[in-house]
């Protein structure tokens, strides 16, 4: 992968989470993105006959407010791949319906915002592994995690996406650690990539 091409998608995934597009324009533009961008975590081959991603319904259950409660600890992935050990910092814990959710922050150069998460429905509809809310160090601002004033943040699971490796094995992903699962499915967001 050109270097360049990486730069150019994360511009294109950071313009799409900042856009003022709906849920349906967001996914259409999504979708058209992965089918035809060169940095595509979609394999070349399957590019050419992409007929867009799997989502669930819009669901407007899937958005929820929860109160945040402060966190501390760290704790330290590894990716399997080139970027290594990946160490992570609890940020707070999201109180959520489903149940609690931390918000880690992404201790590395310019870190980020990231909220991994593995629902019920993951491995029955959803990419096994678990899908992501955010990850700001790739662009996702403001769609699946806005953090709200009075300690509190909004969480649209309508916006759950999957990581680069549901599509190709060349990606190496960190995946929800185990204070991340739920036992609720999340039927809302990116479905599997294969049925």
């Amino acid at each position: 992968m050109d270097d360049l091409d990486v730069l150019d998608w994360r511009e294109r995934v950071a313009g799409l989470y900042l856009s003022d597009l709906d849920l349906g324009g967001f996914r259409a533009a999504r979708d058209a993105l992965f089918g035809s961008h060169p940095s595509s975590p979609v394999p070349a081959a399957d590019r050419a006959g992409f007929t867009g991603l799997r989502w669930y319904p819009p669901d407007p259950a899937a958005v929820v407010e929860a109160p945040l409660r402060p966190a501390s600890g760290e704790l330290s992935i590894d990716t399997g791949g080139p970027d290594g050990v990946v160490d992570y910092r609890r940020v707070a814990v999201a109180e959520t319906p489903w149940g609690p959710l931390t918000l880690w922050w992404i201790d590395a150069y310019g870190g980020g915002l990231f909220v991994p998460l593995r629902d019920a429905s993951c491995g029955d509809g959803s990419y096994g592994g678990g899908r992501y809310l955010t990850d700001t160090v790739k662009g996702t601002f403001g769609r699946g995690v806005t953090v709200l004033p009075g300690n509190r943040v909004r969480l649209d699971a309508n916006y759950l996406y999957n990581p680069s490796c549901a599509y190709d094995d060349r990606w190496a992903c960190p995946l929800a650690p185990p204070e991340n699962r739920v036992d609720v499915p999340l039927r809302a967001g990116e479905r599997a990539w294969h049925a």
